[in-house]
């Protein structure tokens, strides 16, 4: 079975391209830069140039494909808008992959995206699901929340650097999950034939607020947090001062997803039903707990050997200018 994975060389596509080439798949990567992409090609997959918001591009990627897994969306350092890349590219990608004859289409979406039908980003990856499902490919869409990878930059290193931590309103509590986590989902939903057109939340094991993040990091680092809370207000007011000019539009969707982050209500769902399907022991699922001790223990190592260096050449320096 030849893989076509769409966005290989973000956090989540790397990792899906990785599981796949484990467990035997031919692989093929749609990437827009050849040359940024090369670790997946020294991986052992094949790379094709392609950019979802050049349809033309598309047909010759997904020849001889036996399935799609979608992990691309709009970068905050993107040119591109959430509309060009998350709607106009996933429309083109869908009606592409129907014409190419693919048997498999997996999508990454997010949890509870048709609750927030304010928010661009929600509301489109809600029609991007409705298209596919009317589209006639044998789906599978996995709904996430967020990734633990994502809380190193965002907790984890401001602590340590101490700097300030922002937290915005009252936080929703998100369920995090590891993104090997993640892909192993979506590869195993192109061999269990359960997952066939059929909607899965796949979640980490706990919702956890921000503050229970930040108490976690600061036990695990011995440092505590500058945390400072950033007016929910302030960045509604910056959205539509955004919105009054072209440039701004890209900015004004993205602090529109404020309103999902702040909104105190918990991303999460129950997971029984997607371990009894996909076959996976809850007990593998890698805890936010587990991932952030072997962060900040790997970490800390490294700090105390830095540390020890330091002492050692201070030692030699004090020796050397004894007998001058």
């Amino acid at each position: 079975m030849t893989v076509l994975v769409v966005g290989a060389t973000g956090t989540l596509g790397r990792q899906i391209t990785r599981r796949a080439l484990d467990e035997g798949y031919q692989v093929r990567c749609l990437v827009r830069n050849p040359r940024k992409a090369s670790f997946l090609k020294e991986w052992g997959a094949e790379l094709v140039q392609g950019d979802l918001c050049k349809p033309d591009t598309l047909a010759p990627a997904l020849e001889g494909v036996t399935a799609v897994i979608d992990a691309a969306t709009s970068r905050p350092t993107d040119s591109l808008t959430i509309q060009q890349v998350d709607w106009d590219g996933k429309v083109a990608l869908i009606q592409a992959a129907k014409m190419a004859g693919v048997e498999r289409f997996v999508f990454l979406s997010i949890l509870d995206a048709e609750k927030y039908p304010h928010v661009p980003l929600m509301e489109i990856k809600r029609c991007t699901e409705e298209f596919l499902k009317e589209s006639g490919l044998n789906y599978t869409i996995l709904r996430s929340a967020g990734f633990l990878q994502g809380l190193i930059g965002q907790y984890a290193i401001p602590i340590l650097e101490r700097q300030a931590v922002w937290v915005m309103g009252d936080t929703s509590p998100i369920a995090y999950i590891d993104t090997q986590d993640l892909a192993k989902f979506a590869i195993k939903a192109l061999s269990v034939a359960e997952t066939e057109k059929r909607v899965f939340p796949v979640v980490g094991t706990r919702a956890w607020g921000a503050y229970e993040i930040i108490r976690l990091c600061e036990r695990l680092s011995g440092k505590e947090a500058k945390v400072w809370r950033m007016p929910v207000g302030l960045l509604h007011g910056v959205e539509r001062f955004a919105r009054f000019f072209q440039w701004g539009w890209s900015l004004a969707d993205r602090l529109a997803f404020t309103d999902v982050i702040a909104s105190g209500k918990p991303l999460t769902a129950p997971m029984d039903e997607t371990y009894q399907v996909f076959g996976v022991d809850p007990q593998e699922m890698t805890t936010l707990e587990s991932y952030m001790q072997d962060y900040f223990g790997r970490i800390m190592k490294k700090l105390k050997q830095v540390e020890l260096e330091r002492e050692k050449a201070k030692q030699k320096r004090k020796k050397t200018s004894l007998f001058k």
